[in-house]
Formats: structure tokens, sequence, C-alpha cells
């Protein structure tokens, strides 16, 4: 996926989005056809010095249940801009899930206390 864009002209900065609790509108990205795909933002994951997103697609994608979502790596480029790459890895996809739903888990227990 390349960067995020506002409008096919205006580049933003998707960190600026993933990093803003008050932002709750879907996140666009387009694909290598500048395909337009929107996702509801589920979580932030910092992981091994590194962050990732995951990602729930709002659009119908090829591949990809309704009840999926996709876990993205967020690569900050040397302009202090960043892009969201798909995480291709998948033990490391899979790690950045158990830590979200422990993460999640935990929230829960802290809930009913």
């Amino acid at each position: 996926m390349e960067k995020d864009k506002k409008d096919k002209e205006e580049f933003i900065n998707v960190l600026d989005i993933l990093l803003d609790e008050e932002n709750d509108s879907p996140i666009t990205l387009f694909d290598e056809k500048d395909k337009g795909i929107k996702f509801d933002q589920v979580a932030i994951i910092p992981m091994e010095e590194k962050l990732y997103a995951i990602l729930k697609p709002l659009d119908k994608m090829e591949g990809v249940a309704d009840d999926e979502a996709i876990v993205f790596l967020v690569e900050e480029e040397e302009d202090g801009d960043a892009q969201l790459v798909v995480e291709t890895d998948e033990p490391m996809a899979m790690k950045v899930f158990d830590e979200y739903y422990r993460l999640v888990e935990e929230a829960e227990e802290k809930e009913t206390k």
C-alpha cells in the first residue's frame, strides 16, 4: 500500500492520523493501482522497537474475510513521513495480534476490578 492520501493530490502523514486519539474517521490507503481502500483503526502496537497498526478493511478486499484485520508495519522515511506496509512475516503478524489480545484482556481485567 502506498502512503495515505487525503485526496489524490495531497499526502498526509499517516503517523499523525494513527496517533491521534480523537480521530475515529476511517483511514484511506491507496493500492498500487491508486484505488482507495477504507480501514478502521483497531490498534497501534509497539513491538521490538517497531510500530505496528492493526487495521480492519471497511471495503471488500480479495482474500480478506469481513471479520479479519490486517497488520501493517509503520515505516518512517528519512523525510519524517511514514507509510504503512503490510506485514508479510506471518509469525510476526501473529505476535502483533497476540500482543493486541493480551492488551485487550489486561484492559478488561482492570475494568472489572
